[in-house]
């Protein structure tokens, strides 16, 4: 059963383009529709983590606005860091999900009882699941409707937000 979504940033969140201001402000854009289903894993009493190789406020600001449990940025070893989650939530790599798009996402992805790429990941990710949406245009949406169609869990994902 999964039950820790590991999810890479720019490129699986976003669309992986880092946009900046004359002054040197960074832009990104975040799809309401990933939001809105990270919620819902969240009130299904499951685990995100978002794990980075950058560094951004506005990713910051995002975990905190969608309740996200682990944030680690300017990560240059991601399978050390989920270890250190597993260690301090008492699972396996059997119960993660990860999605990422570039080969700094890889050994995560082969760890990972499930491993996902966006529609747009590298062609050199391609021993993991495919989504058909694009990073940062409902592809964290699609690997976790994905993942609760698989564990038969799709209808306590709807009801979170249908009227008893």
């Amino acid at each position: 059963m999964i039950e820790l979504l590991i999810l890479d940033v720019d490129g699986t969140m976003t669309d992986g383009k880092i946009t900046y201001s004359n002054s040197g402000e960074e832009f990104k854009s975040f799809c309401v529709k990933d939001g809105l289903a990270i919620a819902t894993w969240l009130r299904l009493g499951k685990k995100v983590a978002l794990i980075t190789g950058r560094e951004s406020k506005i990713v910051e600001n995002r975990v905190k606005e969608l309740g996200i449990t682990y944030l680690y940025q300017k990560c240059n070893n991601k399978v050390q860091k989920v270890e250190e989650i597993l260690d301090k939530e008492g699972l396996s790599w059997e119960s993660v999900a990860s999605i990422g798009d570039d080969l700094n996402d890889y050994a995560m992805l082969q760890k990972a009882k499930l491993g996902f790429t966006p529609a747009n990941g590298s062609h050199l990710l391609d021993s993991v699941i495919r989504l058909q949406n694009r990073g940062g245009d409902g592809a964290i949406r699609e690997m976790i409707e994905y993942i609760l169609k698989e564990q038969n869990q799709l209808e306590d994902f709807i009801k979170v937000w249908v009227a008893k």
